[in-house]
């Protein structure tokens, strides 16, 4: 096992997720943040996410899966889409049985209807609520964290980077947004603050499996690009593209993901 490898990718992801909880310090100065903003920001992080599945995890997982296995290119493309399928699969598994709130859709989840919690219940169970939100963000960041630590499972470090980097930026805008929602509901600013900075700080554990798990044993780390892009691709259509399009701002966040995307592009470029 390459203890330095493991070491680098866990610190890497843990850093991208942390990187939540600096986009969330204007919490502390601010009261707010026009929905118009957020959702750009939300279309942003979905089109960053978007790019690094296919240029980071789908495209060197297919490499990868004709090197390691010694198989042509379609063979390859099929053992990572069947990888593909499982993550997503994984994370609707999750998305179903892990009770959850969303900032606009409501609950999800066991006794979940899809709809807002009415304002007498909001009242009942105000302190619970904020644990259901970190379900919801977590859910959203488990996947993250995964895919920076598997992307640093390869031969090289610069196989990670630029999906590092990209993860860290959309973080940001995310983690304000996370911020500003539990500041909205009546939660102490610095509280939220701190509950933004730990849902992002679970990146560096699904890190530390990813890394762990594909450098233990490189035959799988193209079903580990592959699983944790499936998990990645599964959030943007299930969480972030539809809460980005239920206020009326559909163009501007896909313009957000349209600059998100073409970001990650340039940044796996220049720097894979």
């Amino acid at each position: 096992m390459d203890g330095s490898t493991i070491l680098i990718g866990f610190l890497a992801s843990l850093g991208a997720g942390l990187v939540t909880g600096l986009g969330a310090v204007p919490v502390l100065f601010v009261k707010g943040m026009p929905k118009r903003l957020e959702d750009a920001a939300l279309g942003f992080a979905a089109g960053v996410m978007l790019a690094a599945s296919f240029f980071s995890l789908i495209g060197p997982g297919i490499d990868y899966g004709q090197s390691i296995f010694g198989v042509g290119a379609p063979v390859a493309a099929g053992i990572v889409v069947v990888s593909v399928l499982a993550g997503g699969l994984a994370l609707d598994v999750i998305n179903r049985r892990a009770p959850h709130e969303h900032f606009v859709g409501g609950r999800e989840g066991p006794d979940g209807d899809g709809r807002a919690a009415p304002g007498a219940r909001e009242a009942r169970d105000a302190q619970a609520r904020i644990w259901l939100f970190v379900v919801a963000i977590a859910l959203h960041n488990l996947p993250e964290g995964l895919a920076v630590g598997v992307a640093f499972g390869g031969d090289t470090v610069a196989e990670g980077v630029p999906l590092a980097i990209a993860i860290g930026l959309q973080n940001a805008p995310e983690g304000l947004s996370v911020a500003l929602a539990l500041a909205g509901l009546g939660y102490a600013r610095t509280t939220a603050l701190a509950v933004a900075t730990a849902t992002g700080a679970i990146e560096g554990v699904t890190g530390l499996l990813g890394v762990t798990v594909v450098t233990l044993s490189e035959p799988l780390l193209p079903i580990g690009l592959g699983f944790a892009a499936g998990a990645m691709l599964f959030v943007i259509s299930h969480e972030i593209i539809p809460e980005t399009h239920r206020s009326g701002h559909q163009r501007l966040a896909s313009a957000g993901l349209m600059i998100g995307l073409a970001v990650m592009t340039f940044l796996d470029t220049a720097l894979g």
